[in-house]
């Protein structure tokens, strides 16, 4: 493991030295010779154990600075997730002449090909805006190396799976395909294979992952009362919350009331324009005792720092879902996290088996004075 950081190019050493990092996650060990060496890979690990660095840094380490063209292109289903995993691209190669550029569908495209323009040599972007450039012949995508999807299971469904399929026809035949996601269905692993050679798997199971404890609870309610749970949640000292909801509309009206009540909440579901959704994101991660509401698309794969609680409005519809919601927090670096479910009894046994899957234990709470206490 220490020689993998060894082998390190200069400006990644330092990055890595900055980010506080001791060691690989069991994600980074597996998978950082196999992409240096240039194999395909179908990844799966779970949330917040490390999945954007298995990729990238061994994909910086590949980047050829003296080449002036797009060595490497990063797949991601949302706006917020293109611009996160941007975020890193830039963290990590601070101190380098890699060039990078951020490709998302709603912004003016034009400003996006005078970027190309400057010949970046890695970019991410939604699948959508990076197949309208390759249509305009602004991207030429031979030219890639390596090509990344990332949360694989949310590019490969209906909404994008042609788009997708589009653009890994673009490629080379011998360029790399990486498929990273914390859930990798049978369907999305086959249509990765129809254009892979002889990839790797690899599985880590989240007992396997060092990420911090995470505590899973419920509170039982009627309905009509989780507003004012909700409220009560975001008076938690020091607290974080992100609050998911399956339907739209019951998250904007859910929105207005409180906002009625004077919080200051965001939201972040796929109707949102893109101006509104970074807003919003930028206000939740710097704001003390925030609220965000939330739908599960539109918070895949988010990497929120500090935060506190995951609250589950709704129930989600199944397993996965439920994983995805509950690795929002507890993420490597952080100090844990507590996955808050406001249930009617009825929802009771369907909860206790979404926790039992994840192997972990489900407490009941209380709302009371600021904390979330052992009823009496």
């Amino acid at each position: 493991m220490k020689n993998d950081i060894d082998m390190m190019q200069p400006f990644l050493q330092e990055a890595w030295k900055n980010s506080g990092f001791t060691e690989l996650t069991v994600i980074q060990e597996k998978t950082s010779y196999l992409v240096r060496e240039g194999r395909d890979i179908i990844a799966e690990a779970p949330t917040g154990s490390g999945k954007t660095l298995a990729y990238l840094i061994p994909i910086l380490q590949k980047i050829d600075t003296s080449q002036k063209q797009v060595q490497a292109v990063i797949l991601a289903s949302s706006h917020e997730l293109v611009m996160q995993i941007h975020q890193e691209i830039q963290k990590w190669t601070k101190g380098s002449s890699i060039s990078s550029a951020a490709l998302i569908g709603g912004a003016n495209i034009n400003r996006q090909i005078e970027k190309l323009k400057k010949k970046p040599q890695i970019v991410a972007g939604t699948p959508g805006r990076i197949l309208e450039l390759i249509n305009r012949k602004k991207l030429k995508m031979h030219e890639v190396q390596s090509l990344v999807l990332d949360e694989a299971d949310q590019l490969i469904v209906d909404e994008h799976v042609n788009t997708v399929n589009s653009i890994m026809k673009s490629t080379s035949k011998d360029r790399q395909l990486l498929l990273f996601s914390a859930t990798l269905p049978q369907s999305v692993e086959e249509v990765g294979l129809a254009y892979m050679k002889d990839p790797a798997v690899i599985r880590v199971k989240e007992s396997e992952t060092n990420k911090p404890k995470v505590n899973h609870v419920y509170v039982m309610c009627e309905a009509r009362e989780k507003l004012d749970l909700l409220k009560k949640l975001t008076n938690i000292p020091n607290s974080k919350v992100l609050a998911f909801m399956r339907d739209i509309g019951n998250l904007a009206v859910l929105a207005e009331k409180l906002a009625y009540k004077g919080l200051d909440v965001g939201v972040l579901h796929s109707d949102t324009r893109k101006e509104q959704r970074q807003k919003a994101l930028k206000t939740f991660r710097t704001a003390d005792n925030a609220l965000l509401l939330a739908t599960d698309v539109a918070a895949r794969g988010l990497d929120i720092d500090d935060l506190t609680h995951v609250v589950n409005v709704d129930l989600p519809k199944d397993i996965t879902q439920y994983k995805h919601r509950a690795g929002r927090t507890g993420r490597l670096g952080s100090s844990g996290g507590t996955i808050v479910s406001l249930i009617e009894p009825y929802e009771y046994k369907q909860l206790s088996k979404f926790v039992k899957e994840v192997g972990e234990e489900l407490h009941e709470k209380v709302l009371y004075a600021g904390k979330l206490i052992n009823p009496k």
